[in-house]
This record gives C-alpha cells, sequence and structure tokens, in this order.
C-alpha cells in the first residue's frame, strides 16, 4: 500500500480523520459552493457538484445547509466567494506534496502553508513542480471481514476498476474518477457495505522513509498541512513501513 493508503488507515484507527464534524462541514461547504459557481446548480449536470452533494450526505450533512451552499455558489444567496488553488511544494527528504485549497484570500493562505512547510523541513515549489507525479484516482475502501477478496476483485474488475489491494484492515479498489459510480452501484447491487469512497491524487513514485525523525516530521508536516482552515486535501509521495508508521502514530 502506499505512504498515503497506510496513514489514512492509521487516521482511521486513531479517529483522526479530520479534528471534528464541524471541520468537515466546512470543508464539504466550500466545495459543493465553488462547484455549484463554476458549474451550475443542478448536481444532475454537474458532476463534480453531484460528487460534493453525496459526500456531504455520506458526512450526515443536514439538507438545509448542502441547499445554502448551492444557493450561495450560484450567487441566490450572499457569502464568500471561493477560489481554488492548487499549491505544491516538497516535505523531508525531497517528499513531493500536492495540497488543494479553496480561499477567499490567497495571501493569508498562502503565508499559511509556506510556514507550516518551513516549520518541517519543506518549502514550497513553482506550479507544476510535483503535479506531473500525481494522477487523479477514485479510491473505494472495503472492510476485509464483508467480501471474499477472489469474489471482490472480479466484480470490481467487470464493473471498471484499474485494480485492487489488500492491506491490514480493509481492500482497496482503485479506478478512473469516471467509473466510481458503476462500481458503486455493483457493490450496492451485491449487498458489500463500502467503508469509503474519495477522488484522489495517487503518486506514481514513493519515496521510502525509512529515519525515524524523517518520517516523524513528514507525518506532523501532513497533519499540520491538513489542520489549516484553508487546505482541502494534502497528497504525498512518501511510503512509511507499516511497523514504524504504528510507533509514530
Amino acid at each position: 500500500m502506499s505512504g498515503h493508503s497506510k496513514w489514512a488507515t492509521i487516521k482511521r484507527k486513531k479517529g483522526k480523520l479530520d479534528a471534528e464534524r464541524g471541520k468537515i462541514f466546512t470543508r464539504l461547504i466550500k466545495e459543493i459552493t465553488v462547484a455549484a459557481r463554476e458549474g451550475g446548480g443542478d448536481a444532475d449536470g454537474n458532476p463534480r457538484l453531484r460528487t460534493a452533494v453525496l459526500a456531504g450526505k455520506a458526512a450526515n450533512m443536514p439538507q438545509d445547509n448542502i441547499k445554502r451552499a448551492i444557493l450561495k455558489g450560484t450567487g441566490q444567496l450572499p457569502g464568500h466567494v471561493y477560489e481554488s488553488i492548487n499549491y505544491e511544494g516538497y516535505g523531508p527528504a525531497g517528499v513531493a506534496l500536492y495540497m488543494e485549497v479553496m480561499t477567499d484570500n490567497k495571501n493569508r493562505t498562502v503565508s499559511e502553508v509556506r510556514h507550516m512547510l518551513a516549520k518541517f523541513g519543506g518549502n514550497l515549489g513553482a506550479a507544476g513542480c510535483v503535479a506531473w507525479m500525481f494522477k487523479k484516482k477514485g479510491i473505494i475502501t472495503i472492510d476485509l471481514a464483508v467480501a471474499n477478496e477472489d469474489a471482490l476483485m472480479e466484480l470490481a474488475m467487470d464493473a471498471g476498476a484499474e485494480d485492487m489491494s489488500t492491506g491490514s484492515d480493509s481492500f482497496e479498489i482503485t479506478a478512473a474518477p469516471e467509473d466510481m459510480e458503476k462500481i458503486k452501484a455493483a457493490l450496492d447491487k451485491k449487498g458489500i457495505p463500502i467503508m469509503s469512497s474519495e477522488i484522489t491524487m495517487l503518486a506514481e513514485n514513493q519515496v521510502k522513509l525509512t529515519k525515524e525523525s524523517e518520517a516523524s516530521a513528514m507525518l506532523k508536516l501532513y497533519e499540520g498541512l491538513e489542520e489549516l482552515d484553508d487546505v482541502q486535501k494534502v497528497y504525498g509521495n512518501f511510503d512509511i513501513d507499516e511497523a514504524l508508521l504504528e510507533k509514530l502514530a
């Protein structure tokens, strides 16, 4: 499994996916608002908005919150004007970092990101410096206890999946973003529950972190960036052995 996947597993175990539900809602509201502004308020005709609304419902966001976010995006209600920006940079040991940001104040956000990177031995890079290392993919996670590996792989591949891997507590199905709904429908038809589903950026090459000091600094930087209010998602191409990751988590 990639460093991203293993770290995500550790965070699930420790209850650290986000500090609190309020922060999850804030991020989702920003995404819904921007998606509605850029592609219109009709989820049926706006794939990005449809994905954001489904994510909101999965997080138990009240329907009124979703509706208000859409109306703010389409300009029917007043609200902040968020801008979608991607930042790129490097962490300890040259780890590539790709950050998705939504902000109403670029100067504030870039200052916060730059400060966090510097704090743990990283630096902000120019646009395009690491983006080429990452590919947009869909990831569906299934609990090991609810499916047979061979049967699940056959089902996923028939529905359009590109790959499936097995971790310590889950199966991870990888697919092109446009094939995600078809795969989820196939799983639902067979009564297989989904632990999580997301569109992510996967690195093609990994930087192996074997020194405890570098691994610790990288994980602290990763968490620090995720905790910034304007940062939606952080992706890195680091890989850490599970034993060391468990020790540091």
